[in-house]
């Protein structure tokens, strides 16, 4: 936890599902995304490589973990080459990379390749409008639980909350077919005025919105019985309504950060 870190994560090789990636800065769980593979933006290490145990049990004492970058410096010095930009530096080639593998038109032409090995990474002439779009997207998704709430009319909206508790979302019905736009959250309570445009922001094959809804539940495992209450998770009542809101904020920026994205024949 005191070793600060980013993290991109992509769908690995040998996938079913569709090309995914997504930011962390905590330690991920091995299938965040899809057999997914992370690249770390640091390594932490000791100076002498491991801990090692003496024969009576106690460990040697070792000094500081140092850090290193991972994207080394003759793939900076090819950056700064390339663009004729000394200015670049390593974490923004990070972000490059991030907003690169966020474009539309490069998953969807190397969608094929993309199931059979890790992307390779071109060098688009807009180097920075991909880098920054890399930065915004990636702390959107690092720090999605600090964004502003996006403002959904809460159907009542003065309701208790006791009546808050989740038990399982699900969208509301309009002449019989899904309405996106409303997520009844419990029988007390429906979130509405969600935009369209947030179910856009794909997560290993789901909306980022969907997610919330498929793992916030109160559900018994058949086999064990063991109870699954998301309502346990936090002391704060409102979370889940309050965590939904910013995911909606998240989704709806995201897709608008990647709308705007370069096309990628600007570069061929």
């Amino acid at each position: 936890p005191e070793m600060p870190n980013l993290a991109i994560c992509v769908t690995g090789a040998g996938t079913s599902k569709d090309f995914s990636i997504l930011m962390v800065d905590t330690l991920p769980d091995l299938s965040v995304v899809d057999k997914s593979q992370c690249f770390p933006l640091y390594t932490y290490g000791t100076r002498n490589g491991t801990d090692e145990e003496e024969e009576n049990g106690s460990f040697k004492e070792v000094p500081p973990p140092y850090r290193m970058e991972n994207i080394p410096n003759d793939t900076l010095s090819s950056f700064q080459k390339h663009y004729q930009d000394k200015t670049i530096s390593k974490l923004d080639i990070f972000y490059y990379v991030y907003g690169l593998l966020h474009s539309p038109q490069y998953k969807t032409k190397y969608a094929a390749d993309l199931k059979k090995m890790l992307p390779r990474i071109p060098m688009h002439p807009d180097f920075w409008a991909f880098s920054q779009a890399g930065k915004n997207l990636g702390d959107l998704h690092v720090h999605y639980e600090t964004v502003k709430e996006y403002p959904l009319q809460e159907e009542p909206s003065d309701l208790d909350l006791e009546k808050r508790k989740v038990i399982k979302m699900k969208f509301a019905k309009k002449d019989g077919k899904a309405d996106k736009t409303k997520i009844v959250y419990n029988p007390h309570l429906t979130l509405a005025g969600i935009p369209l445009e947030a179910y856009d922001y794909i997560v290993n094959g789901k909306s980022a919105i969907e997610w919330v809804m498929d793992r916030y539940q109160h559900k018994v495992d058949k086999d064990s019985q063991i109870t699954n209450n998301s309502n346990d998770w936090s002391e704060d009542a409102n979370y889940i309504v309050c965590l939904l809101k910013k995911v909606v904020t998240v989704s709806v920026e995201s897709a608008r950060i990647i709308k705007k994205l370069p096309s990628l024949e600007e570069g061929e």
